[in-house]
């Protein structure tokens, strides 16, 4: 059996610990390069999400602060939207819970992905920031995913998502009230292109987006649920249209995974 050469041995380990260095930042720097298109694309929608906070009387600050936590269009907004109606802090977090439950099973799925050798603290922060976009362009790439990657990516979305929605407060307070006022209409335009073309493809998708305005509208009307909040009315509708959905249309395994 040859002897082991301990100098040979530190040599090696040497000359190991600079390409290792290098191969991990070449996996941070192609998760930063997939995230700068992400990132330009999230900086105009939370800009229209921060003329919204504006008009709910958030701070920029505060904008910054709720999109560098919360980094959820929709969530956030149903979160601005309770704020704006005075609800109480539950209603804020179930709203926030509730339009943001579909993060749970990305995560999960991401999770999946990582080495059984990752540790708890990056499967944490993995978790961090779980949007649509973000868990299409991890969930494309090889197995093991490597968290590294995912940094990358929240290094240059997360400060566009949130600088836009600072930005978009502070344009309020200095934007004449027209103008302001047409762009607020710019959030209700992402919704509707976010909607529109799932419903187009998909029947049940459209009969549940047309309940959704219709029992919307009675339940602001009806005399029992008018005295609701409208944050309350908002999780009740969700809770019952999205059970009344997995009941009657589930989604079996072959559709989910084409969708």
């Amino acid at each position: 059996m040859k002897p082991v050469n301990a100098a040979g041995s530190e040599t090696a380990n040497r000359n190991r610990l600079p390409r290792d260095a290098a191969k991990k930042r070449a996996v941070f720097l192609r998760g930063a390069r997939d995230g700068v298109s992400i990132g330009l694309g999230y900086f105009a929608v939370s800009f229209a999400l921060g003329i919204a906070a504006r008009n709910a009387g958030m701070t920029a600050f505060q904008g910054f602060l709720m999109s560098w936590l919360g980094m959820a269009s929709a969530g956030e907004y149903a979160a601005i939207t309770v704020i704006a109606a005075g609800a109480s802090y539950l209603e804020m977090a179930l709203v926030s819970l509730i339009a943001n439950a579909r993060y749970l099973l990305m995560s999960f799925a991401l999770s999946q992905r990582l080495s059984p050798e990752t540790g708890i603290g990056h499967r944490l922060a993995i978790g961090y920031s779980v949007t649509d976009e973000l868990f299409g362009i991890a969930v494309a790439q090889p197995k093991p995913l490597s968290p590294l990657y995912s940094y990358g990516s929240y290094a240059v979305t997360i400060p566009m998502w949130a600088a836009g929605t600072a930005l978009g407060v502070v344009m309020g307070n200095v934007l004449p009230v027209r103008v302001v006022s047409a762009l607020s209409v710019a959030l209700f335009g992402m919704f509707i292109a976010v909607i529109i073309p799932p419903a187009r493809k998909n029947r049940v998708v459209l009969l549940f987006v047309a309940l959704s305005f219709l029992a919307s509208f009675l339940l602001s009307r009806l005399p029992v649920t008018a005295a609701l909040s409208s944050g309350t009315r908002t999780i009740i509708l969700t809770v019952a249209l999205a059970a009344a959905a997995a009941a009657f249309f589930p989604v079996g395994d072959d559709e989910e995974g084409s969708a």
